[in-house]
């Protein structure tokens, strides 16, 4: 399961990253790396970006981005 199939409310584990180069850098500069705990906030009005809440502060990724973030529910 990938992270931009979540709904707002969702909790989860961040299994594996499988972006490369400079969208693979700018998630993990973000904090979003294997074994991060994160909840799905809420989603734009017309669903894009997302917001989810991971280490105690808030990023807004597209979904486009999000799904290369593999992630398990808890």
């Amino acid at each position: 399961m990938t992270l931009d199939e979540l709904k707002p409310g969702n909790k989860c584990r961040i299994k594996k990253l499988s972006a490369r180069d400079k969208l693979g850098q700018r998630l993990l500069d973000m904090g979003v790396y294997p074994g991060t705990q994160l909840k799905v906030v809420r989603n734009a009005p017309l669903e894009d970006p997302m917001e989810v809440s991971l280490d105690g502060f808030f990023v807004s990724l597209r979904h486009d981005e999000a799904r290369f973030v593999e992630v398990e529910l808890r």
